[in-house]
């Protein structure tokens, strides 16, 4: 069984017992959270689209760690104008493991 959920502006399948890195929730390491916004459920052959939610649908999910994504060079440059810009970034992240998939 997998299903499509939303978190942090992005749409990520998930199955139970995978691990994924969603953008940073405000949550304790070990604490379970219910995601609720589902956008689709399935199961083998069938498969449950949302319109454009699944009513009903919810996946469980642990809190195992926070960290930060690897540094995103950011290089700007206009030729013969004697301009160079470097600046960098790193997201971070919250690592979730999947528990329940109801719906």
């Amino acid at each position: 069984m997998y299903a499509v959920i939303k978190t942090g502006g992005k749409q990520f399948r998930v199955v139970t017992g995978e691990k994924i890195k969603v953008e940073q929730i405000a949550a304790d390491v070990g604490q379970e959270i219910v995601f609720d916004q589902v956008l689709a459920v399935g199961n083998g052959s069938e498969l449950k689209v949302g319109t454009p939610l699944v009513s009903g649908a919810t996946v469980t999910v642990t809190v195992l760690s926070h960290g930060l994504f690897d540094k995103v060079h950011i290089f700007k440059m206009r030729r013969r104008k004697h301009y160079q810009k470097r600046q960098g970034h790193r997201q971070q992240y919250t690592e979730l493991q999947i528990g329940a998939i109801a719906g």
